[in-house]
């Protein structure tokens, strides 16, 4: 493969929304199987009832226990999901149906999400909404106002996991400045890692000083701007070297470099091996 595939939603799905349990999980499963390694331009929820199940993403595996929620951002490379006598769903939602606000949510973290686990009554509450959504999905196509009460659902399923993320993370408080920053600061990141790699215009994009921008970072993850700067292409560098047959060359210009040797200097420096040598240590 030349490139990371991606996986897009409309391929299956003209309404912006898939919606599975375990039940029809070995066909759905075989086809990631098959796909391998991709990213997909679009989100997906997972809740597990019970058991449980693993996927990897970036390089990291990610278990996900019974009674448990867990979502993959779009664009974010991962494959290999198992199941262990898992019993659950899977929701493939298009970006455009998730609130800005539940965005906000799930994207706010510069590190690797984590599973949210549910106490039994938001487990029982979430259960109800998605079997409503479930049964709406696949039994109601011809009735009046199916989209509308679709989304409705959906809306209500996404709203209540991004509630319980938005606990989690700040146990009930107002948002800080600082924490916004770094949210803001993120989704700009995502957007422009390739083309801009100075601190200076990271800070000028969010109308603030370079130092706050440095100072609230600090703050809430104890890394400065370019930390995270230099960590967001290190990731893409990553993925293709790991993911795709694209040389090292091909991947320095694909991440914003036109000097390779600069980039592989820079590599080395970040992990420890050269590009070649982290293709040889992933790619055996």
């Amino acid at each position: 493969m030349q490139h990371i595939p991606v996986h897009k939603l409309t391929v299956r799905s003209g309404i912006g929304i898939e919606i599975k349990h375990t039940a029809d999980f070995d066909a759905r499963m075989q086809d990631v199987k098959n796909l391998g390694a991709h990213r997909d331009d679009h989100y997906i929820f997972f809740m597990i009832d019970s058991g449980y199940g693993s996927i990897m993403i970036d390089f990291e595996e990610v278990a996900i226990h019974e009674k448990s929620i867990f979502y993959v951002l779009p664009a974010q490379v991962h494959h290999k999901i198992e199941n262990s006598e898992a019993e659950g769903w899977f929701i493939a939602v298009d970006t455009m149906l998730v609130p800005k606000e539940y965005r906000m949510v799930f994207e706010n973290q510069l590190l690797l999400q984590q599973p949210y686990k549910l106490d039994e009554a938001s487990h029982l509450h979430c259960l109800t909404l998605i079997k409503l959504l479930y049964n709406h999905f696949n039994h109601h196509k011809q009735s009046p106002f199916y989209l509308e009460i679709l989304h409705s659902l959906l809306h209500s399923f996404i709203g209540m996991a991004a509630c319980g993320y938005e606990t989690l993370h700040d146990s009930g408080k107002k948002k800080l400045r600082p924490s916004q920053i770094m949210q803001d600061f993120k989704n700009i990141l995502n957007a422009n890692f390739k083309t801009e790699k100075r601190p200076a215009a990271y800070a000028s994009m969010l109308n603030i000083s370079e130092s706050y921008l440095n100072e609230s970072l600090k703050n809430t993850t104890g890394l400065p701007v370019s930390y995270w700067i230099t960590n967001e292409v290190i990731l893409e560098a990553k993925r293709l070297l790991y993911y795709s047959n694209l040389n090292v060359k091909q991947i320095a210009h694909e991440v914003g470099y036109d000097d390779h040797t600069y980039f592989s200097r820079l590599f080395k420096k970040s992990t420890g091996k050269t590009p070649l040598a982290f293709k040889a240590t992933y790619r055996k």
